[in-house]
């Protein structure tokens, strides 16, 4: 060992120098190693960059091998360190052109990139994001590269502007940044590179505002492309800090980039490096300053400062995120709501803030408050097709924009510029509101007191700043307000505060009534808004209209009746039922209820019920002379409801009709034509076996044998009433004195005989007997033909009773038959000069000794009768003292 120790003293080294000249030949091995790295990697990469794999994938794949290259690359001792490695000036030469070697080997792999896709330009965006990973990097050498690699894609976008580089406004970001840097060499490279990235967008935006060094003259042509000079000019406009940084990036870039470099800013707000973060507040604050109306992902924006907000109340940057919020909703005030309504209710601390922010631009009051209208008219859970942002409806309480809406009126409310603002849209905040209490109702059931109900809160706001206290007093007064955490009804709720209203001749009455009557002539889409309108429409005509009503107000009621909704239908005869005393003094009644007539033909019977009930009320106030101008076309409304389908609608009609005729007494001669029009439904539902349509039929029948003057009414009693004995004297009253509506009723009875009811069945074929034994000398031999073929149908009925009395009349058809003249001449002659008189009627069927005998007799007994004309004779003999009887009692 002496002998080495003496052997290295010998070359004039020590111990201690000996192990500085391993660590030297180390870290050249590490350059050495770094530049074969290199080499590798940039083989590697340009092959990849030759293959045929998916552009995306190509790019991950290079951009992974890059930023692993990155870190070895400027982890790297700096160049004087390098230099102490060489013994001599030759050494420290080549290990400085080893060093400089590997940093250019990078630098051109990324200018191959670029010049053979410019969009690989991205590389250096993740770069200026690689290099403040670490303080140890060379950031120096990182920018210098950068830098000149900004430089070749500048020249390259000048040849050809129609490049993509879609990371123009993340890298502005990101080196406007680094301009501020407190190493004067990065801020030096990052200034530059920065009017790179300008110079490129510049390129790429034909239509880009220049700053006024670099302005074309008048004397210079029209066209735009940047000119060799341009980057020198362009240079020295950015030199004057922030506020010029600020001033050119929003007059070079384009729209979307624009918006990037934006939140790249405000994604920096959050960073833990406070000069950083204090840098991206001034930039972002200048940039939106001048030139935030460029902006185009302003919900993303908005969503972001939310997050930030919510994640940290008490984020450092709190007041900077709020005036981007104010920055933001100067300019777009629409997208900024829509965006704060689509957060969850009811709001949190953040989003109160947030809102607040907003209301501090008294300078957009009327775009917000319009915006916040245009929200409380829809419904919740509705997808609304006219809104340009994305809208997330749905019927869960945290995703409901209009109710939102109602709580964000609250907060505007609070501040003087919004309340001058509102009072000018009363009316239309009130209807808005009104349709929130509407279409929240159900919400409402089911929420506690404890719970905020805005659509309350916002309607007492809306009222105490427009000056209507008195009218919130009278409602608190009246405990309605806490009937809103209860299971309160809608309908109820807006006419209790329409009555209000009126009862506190509230000043905004004429503006109100316009804008009410403006929607209330409009179509609607929804019916729900129409209820609403019909609802406060008629209330406010009520309490101010007491004797008449300008013709003007009653046209929406017109429209409303036929509504293809019933519930908008029904709603409007409801109303129009309330305010009958002031309907029926109107001109022109006649205006109004031939739409109620209308309302008789809906297929909704709850629609016709409420028709009729509506049209009794305004003719039990309607003036006698006008009721007999309209009484026919009335009283012909109801004939065809006298055999509805629905009992309600049938009984009800029936009824009327008998109302009508008692109503008419002093004008009988009127209505004879429709009474006798109406006759057969009435007698045939004699029979019915619901007890409230055949007392409904003997009432009106009553009232129709008084307006004829037929003594007939006695045997509608009950002690008298016998069905054949009616129709029998109904008939020969025909005779007598209306012979010329028989051939009608005949039509009309034979319709009946299809009917599935056997009550019915019966009760027209004895009719339809009658009628043509009464019209024999007026039936032409087609008709009875007809009649014929109609009633053999009938006899091959499985009721007994319904057969036997097709049978008899099926034979006294034929009878007819046999004695009509087949001479048209004589049958024409017949109906006209009327050479045959008819005599009176004599009972036919005797209906009570059929059915006698049908129930003695079992089925099998009728299956051996062939031709039933055994049972006809039968029943014939067994009732010929019951028809003498009969005869002496009609000839009495």
């Amino acid at each position: 060992m002496s002998q080495d120790v003496s052997k290295t003293k010998t070359h004039g080294q020590t111990p201690k120098s000996t192990v500085k000249w391993y660590h030297v030949e180390f870290e050249a091995d590490i350059l050495v190693d770094t530049y074969a790295g290199l080499l590798s990697d940039q083989s590697i990469i340009l092959a990849i960059n030759s293959s045929f794999v998916d552009p995306l994938m190509q790019f991950e794949a290079q951009l992974k091998i890059i930023e692993i290259s990155f870190q070895k690359l400027f982890s790297l001792p700096n160049l004087n360190r390098v230099k102490s490695m060489g013994k001599d000036p030759k050494d420290i030469e080549d290990i400085e052109n080893l060093y400089k070697n590997i940093f250019n080997v990078y630098e051109d792999t990324l200018i191959i990139l670029v010049s053979k896709d410019f969009y690989k330009i991205q590389i250096l965006k993740e770069m200026t994001t690689w290099m403040n990973q670490n303080e140890q990097y060379l950031q120096e050498r990182a920018m210098l590269i950068i830098t000149r690699v900004l430089m070749f894609a500048s020249k390259r976008a000048k040849k050809c502007p129609s490049i993509d580089a879609p990371c123009l406004g993340v890298m502005a970001a990101e080196l406007s940044l680094l301009c501020a840097h407190e190493d004067p060499l990065i801020t030096q490279q990052a200034s530059s590179g920065m009017n790179y990235v300008l110079y490129i967008a510049m390129c790429q935006n034909s239509n880009a505002k220049k700053p006024k060094s670099i302005r074309l003259s008048d004397g210079e042509t029209d066209n735009l492309h940047v000119t060799s000079s341009d980057f020198e000019l362009l240079y020295k406009t950015t030199q004057g800090g922030r506020n010029k940084i600020a001033q050119s990036v929003g007059q070079i870039l384009l729209p979307h980039l624009l918006t990037d470099f934006v939140f790249t800013l405000l994604k920096k707000l959050s960073s833990p490096d406070t000069d950083t973060a204090f840098e991206a507040a001034s930039l972002l604050k200048l940039t939106l300053d001048y030139h935030a109306q460029k902006i185009t992902m302003v919900s993303k924006i908005v969503d972001d400062i939310y997050e930030q907000l919510s994640m940290d109340s008490s984020h450092a940057m709190k007041a900077v995120l709020l005036n981007v919020i104010s920055l933001l909703t100067r300019t777009s005030p629409k997208k900024v709501i829509f965006q704060l309504l689509e957060f969850p209710v009811p709001v949190d601390k953040a989003l109160l803030l947030m809102w607040q922010a907003v209301s501090t631009e008294s300078s957009v009051a009327f775009q917000v408050l319009k915006t916040i209208l245009s929200v409380l008219k829809g419904k919740p859970g509705e997808v609304e097709g006219t809104l340009v942002e994305r809208r997330r409806f749905s019927l869960d309480a945290t995703n409901m924009m209009p109710v939102a809406a109602s709580q964000a009126l609250c907060t505007f409310l609070l501040v003087n510029s919004y309340r001058k603002v509102v009072a000018k849209l009363f009316p239309e905040f009130l209807m808005a509101l009104m349709l929130q209490l509407f279409y929240c109702s159900q919400l409402l059931k089911d929420t506690g007191q404890d719970r905020p109900l805005y659509v309350r809160d916002g309607l007492k706001a809306l009222l105490n700043c427009s000056g209507l206290k008195e009218v919130n007093e009278a409602l608190e007064k009246k405990n309605f307000w806490n009937q809103f955490a209860q299971d309160m009804d809608h309908q109820y709720g807006i006419h209790f505060i329409a009555k209000t209203l009126s009862e506190c001749n509230f000043p905004q009455f004429p503006e109100t009534l316009h804008y009410v009557y403006k929607i209330a002539v409009k179509d609607s889409r929804r019916s729900e808004d129409t209820i609403v309108t019909i609802i406060f429409f008629t209330e406010l005509l009520k309490n101010f209209f007491k004797e008449s009503l300008p013709k003007e107000f009653f046209t929406p009621f017109r429209s409303w009746i036929n509504d293809s909704n019933p519930s908008v239908s029904k709603m409007s005869l409801q109303k129009i039922a309330s305010m009958a005393p002031v309907f029926s003094e109107i001109q022109n009644v006649s205006n109004l209820l031939l739409p109620i007539l209308d309302a008789f033909l809906s297929k909704e019977h709850t629609v016709i019920i409420r028709a009729m009930l509506t049209l009794r009320n305004i003719l039990s106030k309607l003036d006698k002379v006008i009721y007999s101008t309209v009484c026919d076309k009335i009283a012909s409304s109801y004939c065809p409801l006298m055999d509805h389908v629905n009992g309600g609608v049938q009984c009800m009609a029936i009824r009327h009709f008998g109302d009508l005729l008692m109503d008419m007494s002093d004008y009988k001669w009127m209505l004879n034509h429709t009474i006798l029009g109406g006759l057969v439904p009435l007698i045939l539902f004699l029979e019915s076996t619901e007890l409230r349509i055949m007392k409904a039929c003997r009432y009106t029948l009553t009232m129709c044998f008084s307006q004829l003057k037929w003594s007939t009414a006695y045997l509608l009693q009950e002690d008298n009433y016998d069905f054949e004995s009616l129709v029998l004297s109904i008939c020969n009253n025909l005779i007598s004195s209306y012979e010329s509506y028989i051939i009608d009723l005949i039509s009309d009875t034979l319709g009946f005989l299809g009917s599935s009811r056997a009550f019915l069945k019966r009760g027209s074929i004895i009719l339809v007997g009658y009628l043509g034994k009464s019209g024999e000398y007026l039936l032409l031999r087609e008709e009875i033909d007809v009649m014929i073929e109609v009633v053999e149908r009938v006899t091959r009925e499985e009721d007994p009773v319904i057969a036997i009395l097709a049978e008899k009349t099926h034979k006294l058809f034929k009878e007819i038959a046999y004695r009509i003249a087949s001479s048209t001449v004589k049958q024409t002659l017949r109906r006209w000069v009327k050479v045959i008189r008819a005599k009176k009627l004599k009972p036919i069927y005797n209906l009570p000794n059929v059915i006698a005998i049908v129930e003695k007799k079992t089925v099998e007994d009728f299956v051996e009768m062939k031709d039933k004309e055994s049972l006809l004779e039968l029943t014939d003999e067994k009732s010929n003292v019951q028809v003498q009887k009969k005869e002496s009692f009609f000839a009495t």
